[in-house]
């Protein structure tokens, strides 16, 4: 069984209805209202109050909180979905598996592959959902594409590119590399069903 099937399985038979958005500003809005359009919404969870209270007013009848604590200590809750910025997403993430949550997390999913290899065997050990929002994976058009790919239409795929051509949110905390390339890479990967052997980089700081 996959993890998608697995979590799918669990929908279904838990149906779902405590999520925490941890995280309402820029993206984590479009998680709030989904969740809630989904009747699936527990929590709406973010210092910042501004984004916290344009939030809830939009969804009254959601509790509403700044303290990411309080909201893991709620037995109720059953998942968390982590839409913050890059640089607490690991510390968030295990905290949320060590309270027994499943968790949905936004790209990516740690800023060093020590922290998210970690992260990973929790959630194995913890026997929870760990997924992370690569979002790209279900586009329509990257799902056809991967049906033609594995009918065979393509033939043999012996190379495979692409490019990103803006700049996207400039933020403090990360740089284009985890803004984009975990969107890349992932869609990549699941086109071609393998991962990378070998990885490598190189970036240049132009703005800051």
């Amino acid at each position: 069984m996959t993890l998608r099937q697995k979590s799918e399985e669990r929908v279904v038979n838990d149906n779902y209805a405590n999520v925490a958005a941890i995280g309402c500003g820029y993206w984590g809005k479009n998680l709030v209202r989904n969740f809630a359009n989904l009747g699936k919404l527990r929590w709406i969870c973010d210092k910042n109050e501004t984004a916290l209270n344009n939030q809830a007013q939009l969804y009254p009848e959601v509790h509403k909180t700044g303290d990411f604590e309080a909201v893991l200590a709620d037995e109720q809750t059953r998942a968390v979905a982590i839409a913050t910025p890059a640089a607490l997403h690991y510390t968030q993430v295990k905290q949320a598996l060590l309270q027994g949550k499943d968790v949905f997390v936004e790209k990516p999913l740690a800023l060093h592959y020590r922290e998210g290899r970690e992260l990973v065997e929790l959630a194995r050990e913890k026997k929870a959902i760990l997924m992370v929002g690569h979002i790209l994976e279900y586009h329509p058009a990257v799902t056809l594409l991967k049906e033609i790919i594995q009918r065979g239409e393509l033939g043999k795929v012996l190379y495979m590119y692409s490019n990103r051509l803006n700049l996207g949110k400039v933020r403090a905390e990360e740089n284009i590399l985890w803004s984009f390339a975990p969107y890349n890479i992932a869609v990549i990967s699941s086109l071609i069903g393998q991962e990378p052997s070998v990885v490598s980089a190189s970036g240049g700081t132009y703005l800051q």
